[in-house]
């Protein structure tokens, strides 16, 4: 498994394709791992050269010691591309991920040929409710966050009809190390982007859940009002929508980065 040494951390990362072929690099949403993006890997593996990564905190990327803020996530980013000498690419991220790519957009405009930002907001939650998330893991571990996930990423009826995919996310959120989800839960309560996206110039598409309770489809309006140019796209899921609009959303990445 590639590793890359990341101001004195561990992120792991994962590529499919072929090198030749443009980048895309896929940013996972807080909570979830890299293989959240299985689906829309296999569909633009033919012709992209896909690039995913567990976030500073997840999956196989340990919390290390740096201090975790907004920068920090968008850093690792550009580290990585220039590990693998990768001068621009394409960039999609959901919710959390989803704050990368508007981070990217801003401070990183000329490494970016289009951004795609799936569920998310130029500010998702209020600081105290992140804080108070984040002193709750740190107390009590995991469990009291991944037993709610489920009605926070998913709609009733995909919860009914997919059980399995549910209870394997939801798993890998209660294996998730608690203090590399409250460092990035701290890095949230501080994001505020608000004043800043009308900056971004790259191509962007916002994609948004039509039954997202955490960044709503207002949320993804107000962003591509916002940002110049940019295009809006509603999908009917919640707040994980690549997984449960899974063919939609890899047709419509495909479609948009061709």
């Amino acid at each position: 498994m590639p590793y890359l040494e990341v101001a004195g951390d561990r992120l792991h990362y994962r590529t499919d394709g072929d090198a030749a072929h443009p980048c895309v690099v896929l940013s996972n949403s807080l909570g979830t791992d890299l293989s959240m993006w299985d689906a829309q890997a296999a569909a633009l593996a033919t012709d992209h050269y896909v690039v995913r990564y567990d976030a500073r905190g997840h999956g196989q990327s340990p919390a290390g010691s740096a201090p975790v803020d907004l920068a920090r996530l968008g850093q690792d980013v550009i580290a990585l591309l220039d590990h693998l000498h990768i001068d621009r690419a394409a960039f999609c991220g959901i919710s959390m991920g989803g704050m990368t790519g508007q981070w990217l957009g801003i401070h990183a405009p000329q490494r970016f040929t289009q951004l795609v930002l799936a569920n998310t907001a130029a500010r998702i939650g209020s600081a105290d409710g992140w804080l108070t998330r984040a002193a709750q893991v740190r107390q009590d571990g995991m469990a009291a966050i991944a037993d709610g996930a489920a009605a926070r990423w998913f709609t009733p009826a995909f919860i009914e009809r997919e059980p399995a995919i549910v209870a394997q996310l939801v798993d890998r959120l209660r294996e998730q190390d608690a203090g590399g989800y409250a460092a990035c839960c701290e890095a949230l309560a501080h994001a505020d982007l608000r004043a800043d996206v009308a900056s971004i110039t790259a191509p962007c598409m916002i994609v948004a859940g039509l039954s997202d309770p955490v960044t709503t489809p207002a949320d993804g309006a107000w962003l591509q009002q916002q940002i110049p140019g940019a295009k809006l796209t509603t999908l009917p899921a919640s707040h994980i929508s690549n997984i449960e609009a899974g063919a939609a959303f890899s047709a419509l990445l495909r479609a948009y980065l061709e």
